[in-house]
């Protein structure tokens, strides 16, 4: 079954809902950020035509049933503070990709094991995905704590796995099992 979830998530502190085109001027600050996109295997955002070009693209995964693409939004700012998804799905496994990035004023507040809580409790729940896994730039430590404090376990590198602003760039790779999953 592809993936299909209409259902807005909820946590404390955010709204974690689908992404709309009134999001990307606020997204276009998270991803314009070069501190935000260091790490990450795409280019930062220079304007509204590349935030345009992603929310495009974004649709067409989403239209085809390979990702859900969510915005996270703090409740009591009311704006887009960075965004997760689950793509790369691969219904005969059961398996998708997650991925997330946060505005850089946001940092180190919790914020992101928050969101993912709440998406991976998805994935696991009404989605019935059985494995998740997530890709980290080595480097990235952030990434990687994040990931840990939701249970995801170190599997190996994948060497050269992206091109990170032109430079091949090994990746870890993290899993995380349905069974092994402990929900707040």
């Amino acid at each position: 079954m592809p993936l299909k979830s209409a259902n807005n998530l909820e946590s404390a502190r955010l709204l974690i809902r689908s992404v709309t085109e009134a999001d990307l001027p606020s997204l276009i600050d998270v991803n314009g950020d070069d501190a935000v996109t260091q790490y990450l295997p795409y280019a930062s955002w220079r304007g509204i035509e590349d935030a345009r070009a992603w929310f495009a693209r974004m649709n067409a995964l989403q239209a085809a049933g390979g990702a859900l693409q969510f915005v996270i939004i703090e409740k009591r700012g009311a704006r887009a503070i960075g965004t997760c998804l689950l793509f790369r799905h691969e219904e005969s496994s059961a398996r998708a990709e997650l991925g997330y990035v946060l505005g850089r004023e946001h940092w180190g507040r919790g914020y992101m094991d928050e969101a993912l809580r709440r998406l991976i409790d998805c994935a696991f729940g009404e989605l019935g995905l059985r494995r998740l896994e997530a890709e980290v730039d080595p480097r990235n430590a952030r990434s990687a704590r994040v990931l840990t404090r939701l249970g995801f376990v170190h599997e190996g590198l994948l060497r050269e796995r992206w091109l990170t602003r032109g430079v091949p760039c090994s990746v870890n790779i993290y899993g995380l099992l349905q069974r092994e999953w402990r929900p707040p």
